[in-house]
């Protein structure tokens, strides 16, 4: 079995992205790394050289500014990396995610068990994001979604989130998935404020919207919030400490939008039905 990991960066030591722990933390669970690497005006790319291992292949991409609607230059940079993929099955990590080093042997696992199940299209990892600090997370958006899919069906990724399967030529549909046996931990929403401003400031232009000012991670909904009561991935201990923000004070004038209602809504029915509602990008084969 040959697993490719995957990624695309740009400028990402300026917006902040653990992205070299990021790759560390897969390197263990892969035979490759392919890097989809933009045009940087940082050192990203001599920190991606001294990692030194050789699993790691950069591809220079140049991004397309003037492709403006709703993130897709992320998906069209995402596909260049996957492309370039050999292995049997394919993971998908950004910048700002880290794999525990406790998971990668069932995760692993998981994928050999599979490996000839044609029906096993895809599996799908549980997500902490954590938000404001490290110390809580967030549960308003998706918590599941799948990062690694087999890499000798027909699908393209039409967003930086999801992968979408062709079965014929003009219609899609998600992967058929399980579980994979382990979790994505989520960092973009703990990197520092002013790091969260350069970030607002540079890619604001591929969702066609002008930057704004950052006020900070207190514009939430305090009922979206739970405390971590895990263990962080050791490879991010260091970026934890010197990098992610600590300071977290939940604005007390902040109003709840019409999406907060709807999210708290949901949140009751779950608690009601004792069912996980959020949006799913797969079909799950464990159900």
């Amino acid at each position: 079995m040959k697993v490719s990991g995957f990624t695309f960066l740009k400028n990402g030591s300026t917006l902040g992205y653990p992205f070299v722990e990021s790759i560390r933390s897969a390197l263990p669970l892969c035979d490759e790394f392919i890097i989809a690497l933009g045009r940087c005006d940082d050192d990203t790319e001599a920190l991606l050289n001294q990692i030194d291992d050789p699993k790691i292949r950069i591809i220079h991409t140049t991004w397309n500014d003037k492709m403006q609607d709703r993130g897709y230059v992320y998906g069209q940079q995402k596909m260049i990396a996957h492309f370039n993929c050999t292995g049997d099955w394919a993971l998908y990590i950004e910048g700002d995610e880290v794999l525990h080093e406790n998971e990668i042997e069932s995760i692993r696992n998981n994928m050999e068990k599979y490996l000839d199940d044609p029906d096993t299209e895809a599996f799908y990892f549980d997500f902490y994001h954590f938000y404001g600090r490290p110390d809580q997370v967030g549960i308003s958006g998706y918590r599941r979604a799948p990062r690694i899919i087999r890499n000798s069906i027909r699908s393209y990724a039409p967003d930086g989130l999801f992968f979408v399967v062709l079965d014929k030529n003009k219609r899609g549909r998600y992967p058929k998935a399980r579980h994979a046996g382990g979790n994505i931990y989520h960092y973009g929403h703990v990197r520092n404020v002013a790091k969260m401003q350069e970030k607002i400031n540079q890619v604001s232009q591929y969702w066609n919207e002008k930057p704004t000012p950052f006020p900070g991670y207190g514009d939430i909904d305090p009922a979206v919030i739970r405390p971590f009561k895990g263990t962080h991935p050791a490879i991010v201990s260091d970026w934890l400490k010197t990098d992610a923000e600590w300071e977290f004070t939940p604005n007390p004038n902040y109003r709840l939008t019409k999406r907060d209602k709807k999210v708290r809504l949901k949140l009751k029915i779950e608690e009601m039905l004792g069912l996980e509602i959020s949006k799913k990008h797969y079909t799950d084969l464990d159900k």
